[in-house]
């Protein structure tokens, strides 16, 4: 189905035309419709093509206000910009707000020193944003997570822990690694005809994924050794369901 709105502001009439499938926020229409205001554009541009994006998670779900409206102060009525400590989107206050949707990984995430920081004073340490960005919830890369905690943990920061930004670095490595394992195996279980050996191996495949999810977790409680024996657990169970569709005895 396709939907049809007519957006009027300053004066000039747009016609947005999206489907059902497509980002339905008031908030985007406008602000996209007005890039001369708040927000950057390419900070639009980032929600447009993140997943929340994609899950319709509009704007209103993290700056609050009211995206049933168009009308300008009706709709930023309690929106607050992110440098005012009161803000949901402030870095201190962000693990809670993203946490209601979040909740493993803000549970975990509270179990860390890191959490700890943020509550002992104004963003003594690092938040949410801090790896997956302000809006585009995207993940570092292993060497661009490494320089970011070398910020803190190199020889000249303030908490100086000489293998800890490796040891990211490094286990962030092994998750990429076990996704893509993962995502062969997906594939592979696809193609397969036969409707109990399916089953099987989609059973076989779900106790792979079991510990990655595990060392997820453990990933935002940076607990590194547990999530180092949970990565492992989980590249060697793909590596025997690989090996199990490969070579089918």
């Amino acid at each position: 189905m396709t939907r049809i709105a007519v957006l009027l502001t300053f004066g000039f009439c747009f016609l947005v035309v999206a489907t059902s499938e497509a980002q339905q926020s008031r908030c985007a229409d406008c602000h996209f419709a007005n890039p001369q205001a708040d927000p950057d554009p390419d900070h639009l541009l980032d929600w447009e093509r993140s997943p929340h994006g994609r899950q319709n998670v509009g704007c209103e779900s993290c700056h609050k206000g009211n995206a049933a409206t168009t009308e300008s102060f009706l709709a930023h009525q309690g929106v607050l910009t992110s440098r005012n400590p009161s803000s949901p989107v402030h870095e201190d206050n962000l693990p809670r707000t993203c946490g209601a949707c979040h909740t493993g990984a803000f549970v975990a995430f509270q179990r860390s020193r890191h959490f700890e920081l943020l509550n002992e004073g104004p963003s003594q340490g690092p938040s949410c944003s801090t790896c997956h960005g302000t809006v585009a919830a995207n993940l570092l890369s292993p060497r661009r997570l490494e320089a970011q905690c070398q910020s803190c943990h190199g020889p000249d920061g303030t908490f100086p822990l000489s293998e800890a930004a490796f040891q990211g670095r490094q286990l962030l490595e092994e998750i990429t690694l076990v996704r893509e394992l993962l995502r062969q195996s997906d594939e592979l279980i696809e193609r397969v005809t036969d409707d109990t050996r399916r089953s099987t191996l989609r059973d076989a495949y779900d106790q792979a994924q079991v510990p990655l999810t595990e060392a997820v977790q453990a990933a935002h409680a940076f607990v590194f050794d547990q999530m180092k024996e949970r990565l492992t657990t989980s590249r060697e169970r793909c590596i025997a369901l690989l090996n199990e569709l490969v070579n089918p005895e």
